[in-house]
C-alpha cells in the first residue's frame, strides 16, 4: 500500500532474476503503491536487511512512490500483493487496461486469490516469509514471459 515493504522486496527480486537470465534490459519493473502515505521515503529497513542480506542489492534504489495513471498504459502486467490493492486498482484503472491486473502470488502457484502478507507490524520473520514469497512470486512471472523471452 505504502510501497516501502513488499513492492520493493519484489522489484528488487524481479530486477535481480531478470539480470541473472541477461533479460534486465527488455523489461522495465518498477513497483508503486496504492496510497501515498510514504511518498519519496526509502524501503523499509528491515526490508532491506532481509533484501541485502540475500543480494538484492536493488533495494537500496528503492524510493515509494504512488501508481499514477500512465502506469496502467505503460506497463504489461500491474501486480497487487494483496486483494485490497488489487481492489484499490480495480477502481483506479480503464477498463481497457484491467485485463493486466493480477495478484502477485498467481504466478507462484500458489493458488488463486494467494496474497503476500504485509510485514509492516510484525519482527524480522515476517520479512524472511515475504522475501519467499517474492522469490517464488518473481520466479513464476519469470515463467510467464519465457515466451517473450525465447
Amino acid at each position: 500500500m505504502g510501497n516501502i515493504c513488499r513492492s520493493p522486496l519484489g522489484a528488487s527480486v524481479l530486477q535481480a532474476q531478470l539480470a541473472q537470465r541477461g533479460l534486465a534490459d527488455r523489461f522495465d519493473v518498477d513497483s508503486a503503491g496504492t496510497h501515498a502515505g510514504h511518498h519519496g521515503e526509502k524501503a523499509d529497513h528491515r526490508a532491506v536487511a532481509v533484501a541485502a542480506a540475500r543480494g538484492y542489492q536493488q533495494i537500496h534504489r528503492e524510493h515509494a512512490r504512488r501508481i499514477v495513471a500512465q502506469d496502467f498504459e505503460r506497463f504489461d502486467l500491474l501486480l497487487a500483493m494483496d486483494r485490497d490493492n488489487l481492489t484499490n486498482l480495480q477502481q483506479q484503472c480503464p477498463l481497457q487496461f484491467a485485463h493486466k491486473l493480477h495478484l502477485f502470488l498467481e504466478f507462484a502457484g500458489q493458488g488463486m486469490g494467494a496474497e503476500v502478507p504485509d510485514p509492516y507490524y510484525g519482527n524480522a520473520a515476517g520479512f524472511e516469509r515475504v522475501m519467499a514469497l517474492c522469490e517464488d512470486g518473481a520466479a513464476g512471472v519469470l515463467r510467464r514471459l519465457a515466451p517473450v523471452t525465447g
